[in-house]
């Protein structure tokens, strides 16, 4: 989920409120009773017992830095990464199977011992039912907002504050002042938004229509 969004007319970029994700509470209680509709909605025959509607349900929903590189170091543990990796299993036999694995409380790593059936139950547990998508776009990130969204990087770069200039060496002494003075002279003054004239345009980079997803 995005921190903000595109103006309606696309010419500036609106940023959330600092407390714009939904409270985990509420939004478990949201997706609990929108599954117990759907299921009575397409399942009338399925009978769930009473208990699970009963209890409280678990959401995760955070907030998770700014940029690309944030959202990539969050995800990436999570899209591409298998229940277990191979560094992680440290012994194998006929019967059973030997994984570590970090205690959550304290941080230090432990040592399980699990028969063979358990081990593949576990690992069952976190491979997803056919024709379930394990990730869904929504927003900016869906496939059909591409322009949109490389028009919110336009103007992510845009809102940067300006770089501050590096500092020239120093000339020697007696060197032509008129010179420099001259070529002051002869810099371009700052180009201005030409929708609204005002703040500071930067050529970031030219998009074509083999490029629709931004430089």
């Amino acid at each position: 989920m995005t921190g903000g969004s595109v103006s309606a007319d696309g010419a500036s970029w609106c940023p959330a409120r600092h407390d714009y994700l939904v409270p985990t509470k509420a939004l478990a209680d949201l997706v609990r009773g929108k599954l117990r509709a759907a299921l009575k909605k397409r399942r009338p025959d399925l009978v769930m017992p009473e208990a699970a509607w009963g209890k409280p349900w678990v959401v995760h929903c955070t907030p998770w830095g700014d940029g690309a590189d944030a959202v990539l170091e969050y995800l990436a543990r999570y899209v591409y990464r298998v229940a277990i990796t191979n560094s992680r299993i440290v012994g194998l036999d006929d019967a059973s199977v030997t994984i570590r694995h970090q205690e959550r409380a304290s941080g230090h790593w432990l040592h399980t011992r699990l028969s063979g059936h358990e081990f593949m139950r576990r690992f069952l547990q976190h491979v997803l039912p056919k024709g379930l998508h394990k990730v869904r776009y929504f927003g900016l990130w869906h496939p059909s907002q591409r322009q949109q969204a490389a028009r919110a990087r336009l103007l992510l770069e845009l809102d940067r504050p300006a770089a501050l200039c590096s500092p020239t060496p120093q000339s020697e002494p007696g060197a032509d002042r008129t010179a420099r003075s001259s070529a002051s002279d002869t810099m371009e003054p700052p180009r201005v938004c030409p929708s609204c004239k005002e703040g500071r345009l930067v050529e970031v980079g030219r998009l074509y229509p083999r490029q629709s997803g931004g430089p």
